[in-house]
């Protein structure tokens, strides 16, 4: 999840009453997205790792793709795998300087 302030178990006791807060907190593990990058981010190249060795051919069925989707995803578990951000925010002026707004004197 993104690191807004409304996901904390916080939340939860100013939303409900403390019985209830606390039922929900603990069926809820928060996991946060790193700081230089969104939830968004995380899915695309998840799903761009997913897609490079088991999408690029045609799958008869749902269900095999379910399946090695699933395989996948347990090795990638397994394997701890996780994004190694290298792009720093001087890197992102530089790639992106049209998009940032210039000082006109």
């Amino acid at each position: 999840m993104n690191n807004l302030s409304t996901h904390t178990e916080a939340a939860f006791y100013e939303a409900f009453p403390a019985e209830k807060a606390r039922s929900l907190a603990r069926k809820i593990q928060f996991i946060y997205t790193p700081v230089h990058g969104s939830w968004l981010n995380l899915a695309e190249i998840e799903l761009s790792v997913l897609g490079r060795p088991h999408l690029k051919r045609r799958l008869p069925d749902t269900k095999i793709l379910r399946r090695e989707a699933k395989a996948w995803q347990k090795k990638r578990n397994r394997l701890s795998a996780s994004v190694d951000w290298r792009l720093t925010t001087e890197d992102a002026r530089v790639k992106l300087r049209s998009l940032y707004l210039s000082e006109k004197p």
